[in-house]
């Protein structure tokens, strides 16, 4: 159960958070037409600051292009000033951050294009999406029965509302089997990615990723673990990659806005290397939390600042 915030962002106004609903017949509802983004915002020793926000919004404005909702009504800036404004107005030291695009209610039926194009923006306090262990010790995960939608069925590009039905289909299974996660192929049977999360193998040395031609959603964390794997100098694989691959790894790892970089320590109940979290994995943990708690500079840029006012002193109008 979701904790609530006090206002969330809607169309470019405030409303409290119990105000936020929609009518049964809006076209997301039957159709699952809907865009979104998940966005961190962590507590720095500066204050507050929201990870990587430019991407996350282009990602949102690139799904919302695929399935031609480009009339948002607001700018890249705006969007962005939206969701640093809420995080303020919240009073929120760190959180996760929901932007979400629908189709509301207008006319029923398959087309959606005469209908109105809401914009949403929620926050709210969320910890670790796998457990709080899981960092350290890794998490027991299977490769799901459920095939990762196919090329030119639903666009793997776009983070849609609508291609989570998919990884609602794997994360249901493996939850039912006694495992944290699940791991998709795609349709020609090679590693594709979990149910939110993308996937790294790590062997010899090498870390190997499916391309995004595997249908692979252009993870933002999977961008950050890329150029923090390059600057360690590790080589980098990006390959397709079979089944049979995970079984003799020496570590494979998941990485994604929920769950940042969270190793696997079994998949279909064989271990991985040796059943914990491997070298590779903990130093791109080091690296990635290190710019995060400010032991490290954003030599990216990565981070947003959220500019909280400051309390005044006494006498100071």
């Amino acid at each position: 159960m979701l904790t609530p915030t006090e206002k969330i962002w809607h169309n470019g106004r405030f409303i409290s958070w119990d105000q936020a609903t929609i009518h049964v017949l809006s076209h997301v509802v039957s159709y699952g037409s809907s865009v979104f983004e998940g966005i961190r915002c962590y507590s720095t020793p500066s204050g507050p600051a929201v990870f990587r926000l430019r991407e996350h919004i282009r990602r949102m404005l690139d799904s919302a292009k695929i399935y031609r909702m480009e009339n948002l009504g607001f700018t890249a800036d705006e969007l962005a000033d939206a969701m640093l404004e809420l995080v303020r107005v919240n009073h929120m030291e760190a959180c996760y951050i929901r932007p979400i695009v629908i189709r509301g209610y207008g006319e029923m039926g398959v087309n959606p294009l005469k209908n109105p194009i809401d914009v949403y923006v929620a926050c709210w306090s969320w910890g670790k999406y796998l457990g709080e262990e899981a960092l350290a010790e890794g998490v027991d995960v299977c490769v799901s029965s459920w095939t990762r939608i196919a090329p030119n069925t639903l666009p793997a590009l776009a983070k849609a509302g609508a291609n989570y039905m998919n990884s609602q289909l794997m994360k249901m299974e493996a939850l039912t089997n006694g495992y944290s996660e699940a791991i998709a192929l795609d349709s020609a049977g090679y590693v594709s990615e979990g149910s939110g999360e993308n996937i790294f193998v790590v062997r010899d040395g090498k870390i190997h990723t499916p391309p995004l031609g595997n249908s692979v959603l252009p993870g933002i964390t999977r961008n950050t673990v890329l150029s923090l794997a390059r600057e360690l100098d590790f080589e980098i694989v990006e390959t397709i990659i079979p089944r049979e691959m995970l079984y003799i790894a020496d570590e494979v790892f998941f990485s994604g806005t929920a769950a940042e970089i969270t190793p696997i320590r079994s998949i279909d109940r064989i271990p991985v290397g040796k059943g914990r979290r491997g070298p590779v994995a903990e130093r791109l943990q080091k690296e990635f939390f290190a710019i995060l708690n400010g032991a490290k500079p954003d030599r990216h840029g990565w981070l947003t600042p959220v500019l909280v006012a400051q309390p005044q002193p006494a006498g100071v109008k």
